[in-house]
């Protein structure tokens, strides 16, 4: 069967491979493939920056947002033939760690975990794969091939789940305003679910064109662009920084209301911003505040995430997807081009 694999740590040593089928010890469940989305993981790790092969092997099948058609399951497993799911990505350390023993592995302590696609475990960018029950999630049929943004969608329900219980701090919290910055998958997803609690949500990003801005639009949410300094008399609640940017995270903590919280959730680039650390401690104490970052999920954010996507309107979905690719083209899926926000890879053109 045909696999997008590499050679960890080797730049550019991606490609098409015939591999063999899936043994039974990847899982009790065989899936085919039916979508894979792709993300700036996946373009760090075909660039060598980072991924681990599985022991005793070379190469690595990429890929860590799946969707997928299951063939075969064991009636134990309460999956039946032609149940749509999307597979977990992490897997606990063998320690294993407090966190990871509580099923909480997104919270692992000594980071012996490994990770479908990234790290030691190989991904899901193949025709077919197998998993164990325990880390497939059933989804709705109705969310059809849109479920392939369940994976980017609980990184989000996980850090609204955290914002939430750092609100409960105190019993009057009663959000109201939240900034989201960057437009992204992650961006947008998380302005979604701002939107299904009711808050006012603004989504600050620097394209002008495409479709990001009517996105925000008709979710009921403000599109903004400028800079941090334009729009800090919003005095949000909640700021979601989904860029990675350090020159906007350098911007939005300590600019929240008092008794504000600032979730970081992107990666970005190593380069040096001036940064006062003076103001910045004073701010946080005498206000309250919280600063905390968020990375991964555990199964209950993916099925908090899916209950969020089955809310969603389907057509709103449907347009974070802006390009689709067969497996044959996979190449052009890591393409960055005008108006991309999702790409998946479709196994089924």
């Amino acid at each position: 069967m045909r696999a997008i694999t590499l050679l960890p740590g080797v730049p550019h040593s991606a490609q098409l491979d015939d591999i063999p089928e899936p043994p039974e010890a990847h899982g009790s469940v065989l899936v085919r493939a039916l979508a894979l989305g792709v993300c700036g993981t996946d373009r760090e790790i075909i660039s060598g920056a980072y991924g681990q092969a599985p022991p005793g092997a070379e190469r690595l099948v990429l890929g860590h947002e799946s969707y997928g058609e299951v063939i075969t399951a064991p009636p134990v497993s309460r999956l039946a033939v032609g149940d749509r799911i999307v597979g977990i990505v992490r897997r606990p350390d063998p320690v294993p760690c407090p966190a990871c023993a509580a099923g909480e592995w997104d919270m692992c302590s000594n980071g012996r975990y490994s990770e479908r696609g990234i790290k030691g475990i190989d991904g899901f960018g193949s025709e077919r794969f197998r998993i164990e029950p325990s880390y497939a999630i059933k989804v709705d049929p109705a969310l059809g091939a849109h479920a392939v943004l369940l994976e980017p969608a609980s990184v989000v329900a996980k850090a609204w789940d955290h914002i939430e219980r750092i609100g409960r701090r105190f019993h009057s919290w009663q959000p109201r305003r939240v900034l989201v910055t960057g437009a992204g998958p992650i961006g947008l997803l998380a302005a979604m679910m701002g939107m299904q609690r009711d808050h006012e949500v603004y989504v600050l990003d620097r394209t002008t064109e495409g479709p990001k801005p009517q996105l925000v639009r008709d979710l009921g949410g403000l599109y903004l662009t400028g800079t941090v300094d334009d729009i800090i008399e919003l005095a949000p609640d909640i700021v979601i920084e989904c860029t990675g940017a350090p020159s906007l995270i350098a911007d939005v903590v300590g600019r929240s209301a008092p008794s504000g919280i600032v979730c970081l959730l992107g990666l970005g680039g190593q380069h040096e911003v001036s940064f006062d650390f003076g103001q910045f401690n004073n701010t946080m104490v005498l206000n309250n505040d919280v600063v905390f970052g968020s990375v991964n999920a555990n199964r209950r954010h993916y099925e908090i995430a899916a209950a969020a996507l089955g809310q969603a309107d389907q057509a709103w979905l449907g347009r974070l997807i802006s390009r689709r690719v067969p497996l044959s083209n996979w190449q052009e899926a890591l393409e960055r081009r005008p108006g991309d926000i999702k790409v998946v890879i479709d196994f089924t053109l």
